[in-house]
């Protein structure tokens, strides 16, 4: 991003507004869509302005990891292909990847949303795993928040696929099984450019800020995770206002995913 558009998008803050007319607290509208995919256990597709995200639910039947045998299992995967922003680039993951797989992951993972122990068949033999895999299709900011909703979304939509007697999985029947999910984990991220603080920032806000604070919670606005990326500090008093950002703005998308099948 050119320093122009940068000191653009500063001076707009300034006066209460940004470039698409919103004010720094405000989201863009989103809507969310389940079960489209047919190949996948649960599936959610999240619109937010122009960004658009897919999410994807699969489930095995594995062996548990040896520290926790009567323990199912979570993955998260991100995956930005160049197809959603020209920017990104095949191969590897990237740290952005990396990241927003971790702090997705996190979040789902320290709500305690989920009865890991419920997902057990068998102590240290079966158990299931549930792998979620998040891919933009076309980015325009905020990947960590509608990645994140996408996940709870296509978690909350998925079933169970059939298991027959020899325990083999049948993914072309499901069950009526649902993941038994406790609370719905919300991101919000809040965005620091200059000294005005934004909610949902477009690509080129994202450009333009200094730092950011991720902050999951729950229904009780109980902050279970927290991600902090850019190199400038916060003050105390700013750390609280992003939270009390972060449980408003989180508390309107429940709201939205309560209504979603």
């Amino acid at each position: 991003m050119n320093q122009e558009m940068m000191e653009h998008i500063k001076q707009a803050l300034k006066k209460g507004t940004r470039l698409d007319g919103r004010r720094p607290d405000e989201f863009r509208k989103i809507s969310i869509e389940t079960g489209f995919l047919s190949t996948a256990e649960g599936s959610a597709r999240v619109k937010c302005g122009a960004a658009e995200v897919l999410a994807g639910v699969k489930m095995a039947i594995e062996k548990p990891y040896p520290d926790t045998p009567e323990d199912g299992m979570l993955m998260v995967n991100a995956e930005l292909l160049p197809l959603s922003n020209p920017e990104f680039e095949s191969g590897p993951p990237s740290i952005a990847s990396i990241e927003t797989a971790r702090v997705i992951d996190r979040g789902i993972r320290e709500s305690k949303t989920m009865d890991t122990k419920g997902l057990c068949i068998e102590k240290g033999e079966k158990a299931w795993t549930i792998a979620i895999d998040v891919v933009p299709v076309n980015y325009d900011g905020n990947l960590i928040d509608l990645g994140g909703l996408a996940a709870v979304a296509a978690l909350k939509s998925a079933k169970f696929p059939f298991v027959d007697k020899e325990g083999v999985v049948d993914y072309h029947k499901r069950t009526d099984k649902g993941v038994d999910m406790k609370f719905f984990p919300i991101p919000v991220t809040v965005s620091k450019i200059g000294d005005v603080l934004v909610v949902d920032p477009t690509d080129e806000e994202e450009k333009a800020a200094e730092s950011r604070l991720t902050i999951t919670c729950l229904d009780d606005e109980k902050i279970c995770a927290l991600q902090k990326g850019g190199s400038n500090p916060f003050t105390a008093d700013e750390i609280e206002k992003m939270v009390e950002l972060a449980f408003a703005r989180a508390k309107e998308i429940r709201a939205k995913l309560q209504e979603v099948k």
